[in-house]
């Protein structure tokens, strides 16, 4: 054909074919390299894989030994993050790494070097595993980012692993009663859906060690004080026995939380209740508005405190600290109303006996007769605390008086026997306040010592 001109390069199936007019050149396919194509090494280990463990060749819906002993199935769990505890819902949240353990012999291979196959999610969907739930879950899901967080490793003799990262949100029944001075221990259930323990036989791996937990997992309102594992056989009576896995977890709270929002504002209100104590009863725009406020406060810390807490059918310790807290500063409110109420009987009483008084107009100083021992039984050293008969320093003194000289004048007991009543039920208000500023924190004391030697 010639010497070779500028030429056209055709592809024709795997050949290079050089055309020039109508002469035909022989493919170039005579061994160089650039020209040999390696083989896709990613396809045929996969089907390798599958022809090494043999899967089409078994019927892996039944479980293994199927009409066997049942099949053990070891677990371990290490608990990565304890998320949440929930009072108002009653449940926690826990983020965990469920490991599972057992010998398929179907799945056993030749290995030179006895090296274990690992594979993702996509082979455990066509091999069997166990049908692991948690008993009273509420939610949970295996985490997907970025693939599903599934590891399968199977062994030359058939062992097989397979690991799985699980968020699991479920039940804890907690007792409040004791409130916010409480122990909360709460439980994760693991056991097989539809195997009954004649077919397989679930237990943990390596006893109490098989639960291992992350030294820096920590909860804001609980101390973790101990994880442990137990086993036990539940029973339904449809479908038989169930073997089942507990992980328990004890929780104590914190209390510094609530002694700074609860309990110290209680207690402040209470002691700022005995305040009104001190203040003259006359003093009402004082006494009123002092009361109310404190009644006020501890009502609203009681609302706040149930707000973020079950409606539970029974008393918490929180709530009888609260509560006797607020009828001490109910109980301080009814005192004023009544030493009021004594000190209007008593006014009303003295303007009676007054009128009932002869006039003092024949007598030529009217505190001269008052301050005689004679006839008021006092003497000379209680002018001073005595003061004048028309201008008293305090009800109580004024009342002796006007009751010492009636009853020392002839003619006045003579017209006082109907009212002789009122010497003998004299009180003086004064007392009643006197007695509150000591029996009411000694009383509250008394309830706080009481308090806290049942819950502490």
């Amino acid at each position: 054909c010639g010497p070779i001109t500028p030429l056209a390069l055709v592809l024709f199936g795997t050949s290079f074919i050089l055309f020039k007019g109508s002469c035909l050149v022989p493919p170039l396919l005579f061994g160089s390299p650039i020209y040999k194509r390696s083989p896709d090494m990613t396809k045929s280990l996969m089907t390798k894989s599958e022809q090494l463990l043999r899967i089409d060749d078994h019927d892996f819906t039944m479980r293994p030994a199927f009409g066997g002993p049942p099949i053990p199935v070891g677990v371990d769990v290490q608990v990565e993050s304890l998320d949440t505890i929930s009072e108002v819902d009653m449940d926690f949240t826990m983020t965990l790494y469920l490991r599972h353990y057992w010998k398929d012999e179907r799945l056993s291979f030749q290995s030179t070097n006895n090296q274990s196959m690992t594979f993702d999610s996509r082979l455990v969907k066509k091999i069997w595993v166990p049908d692991m739930f948690f008993v009273h879950s509420k939610r949970s899901f295996i985490h997907d980012t970025t693939t599903d967080n599934v590891m399968l490793r199977v062994y030359p003799d058939g062992n097989v692993l397979y690991s799985l990262r699980v968020t699991v949100t479920a039940m804890c029944n907690m007792d409040l009663s004791r409130f916010p001075l409480d122990t909360q221990t709460c439980s994760l259930e693991i056991e097989s859906y539809a195997y009954t323990d004649d077919d397989l036989m679930l237990y943990w791996k390596k006893g109490n060690e098989s639960l291992n937990t992350d030294d820096r997992i920590s909860l804001s309102q609980f101390l973790i004080q101990k994880f442990h594992t137990t086993t036990k056989l539940a029973f339904y009576s449809s479908t038989g026995w169930y073997n089942r896995l507990y992980i328990h977890f004890t929780l104590r709270r914190h209390i510094f939380f609530f002694l700074l929002q609860t309990y110290f504002p209680a207690t402040l209100m209470v002691m700022l209740s005995w305040v009104s104590f001190w203040i003259d009863r006359r003093a009402v725009p004082a006494r009123v508005p002092l009361g109310i406020t404190t009644v006020l406060t501890m009502s609203t810390i009681i609302t706040g405190v149930n707000a973020s807490m079950p409606r539970v059918s029974y008393i918490k310790a929180v709530d009888i600290y609260l509560w006797v807290s607020f009828v001490f500063v109910f109980l301080s409110v009814i005192e004023y109303a009544a030493v009021n109420y004594l000190s209007t009987v008593q006014e009303r009483k003295e303007r009676k006996l007054r009128e009932r008084l002869p006039c003092t107009c024949g007598i030529g100083n009217p505190d001269d007769m008052m301050i005689d021992p004679q006839i008021t039984g006092y003497g000379s050293m209680d002018i001073n605390t005595m003061g004048n008969y028309g201008m008293p320093e305090n009800g109580g003194r004024q009342e002796r008086m006007l009751a010492q000289v009636a009853l020392n004048d002839p003619q006045m007991a003579s017209q006082m026997k109907p009212s002789r009543g009122y010497v003998n039920i004299w009180i003086d208000t004064h007392a009643i306040d006197k007695y509150s500023r000591v029996v009411f924190p000694g009383a509250y004391i008394l309830f706080n010592i009481i308090y806290w030697s049942i819950y502490l």
